[in-house]
């Protein structure tokens, strides 16, 4: 991951002094135009990196300039070690094995255990209980991709299951509640798109290389859009569905209904991921208001019966 790179260029300009652009593209594997794009991404987050021409020249951190050890405290090891140790089970890499090491560099002896102690205590795996076993040799294809600017050819079926093939250049590797995305520009649609890497097959990095554009972030924040669009309902769920419809509304929005069902305020909004939602409840669910979602649930339930008719 970028962050990894940064963090070890850092870690390296401090130990070594001076060092060539060369030298580092082929200590990460990446290209040199990569690395001088490194180097301005941490000249603006304030530690001033400065670049020498000719024989022994190269990149340095200006004179004067020292992290000290003890600027970080333990609170801000602990994040750090916590935050690169959850990648480590997805993202694979010598350059995220090289940060944690010199993470823990950073770590006085006198307040090792308590550093470690506090970064135990929040464990994040990204890896998936189940589900597709592509998904981490895709991470690591699309992030060899990113680091050479390499276009990714793959095959990618919409919502419905159609699938078309896609060229698209790759910028940025997204992890959105529990799912993997890769942002990137489609060749195809001649614009940007948010990749889910589920829905990818055959994913192939080409030997083409691209210029990088001025990128555009994904929107990846749509609370306060989704507020504009949804409504609330009322729905009666078993306790048995309880944990996962609060992964949808918050527990105030719960009240008690007898001992073993509660009366939910729903967010909505009608769709087929919306109704699909509530119908994933199956039989420990049922829309009580309002009436014209009440209805469409029952003609999807009569239409869904009718399949099984002749049975």
């Amino acid at each position: 991951m970028k962050i990894d790179r940064l963090v070890s260029i850092i870690m390296i300009l401090l130990d070594k002094g001076r060092i060539g652009a060369q030298e580092l593209a082929d200590m990460f594997e990446v290209s040199p135009r990569t690395i001088y794009r490194d180097i301005d991404a941490i000249n603006m987050a304030g530690i001033p990196v400065r670049s020498l021409a000719g024989v022994g020249g190269g990149f340095e951190i200006m004179e004067r300039y020292k992290i000290d050890k003890n600027v970080f405290s333990s609170a801000d090891l602990s994040a750090l070690l916590t935050g690169l140790s959850s990648l480590s089970n997805m993202v694979q890499g010598d350059e995220l094995v090289h940060t944690l090491t010199k993470v823990r560099s950073f770590i006085p002896a006198d307040r090792a255990k308590d550093i470690e102690v506090k970064a135990d205590q929040i464990s994040i795996d990204l890896s998936p209980w189940t589900g597709s076993r592509s998904i981490q040799p895709y991470l690591e294809i699309i992030k060899t991709a990113l680091q050479e600017s390499r276009l990714l050819a793959f095959a990618y079926a919409d919502q419905d299951g159609n699938k078309t093939a896609r060229t698209a250049e790759p910028y940025q590797l997204v992890l959105k509640s529990s799912h993997w995305y890769f942002q990137g520009y489609c060749h195809k649609r001649k614009d940007y798109r948010l990749f889910k890497l589920t829905r990818i097959s055959n994913l192939k990095m080409q030997e083409e290389t691209f210029i990088p554009r001025d990128y555009q972030k994904p929107i990846l924040d749509f609370e306060k859009r989704w507020d504009t669009m949804q409504t609330k309902i009322k729905i009666r769920i078993h306790r048995s569905v309880m944990d996962r419809a609060l992964e949808f509304c918050p527990y105030e929005d719960f009240s008690p209904d007898g001992s073993e069902h509660y009366i939910v305020r729903f967010p909505f909004i009608e769709n087929d991921y919306y109704y699909n939602i509530l119908f994933g409840f199956g039989d420990k669910c049922e829309c009580l208001e309002p009436l014209h979602v009440r209805t469409e649930m029952k003609r999807r339930i009569q239409k869904i019966a009718a399949m099984y008719g002749n049975l």
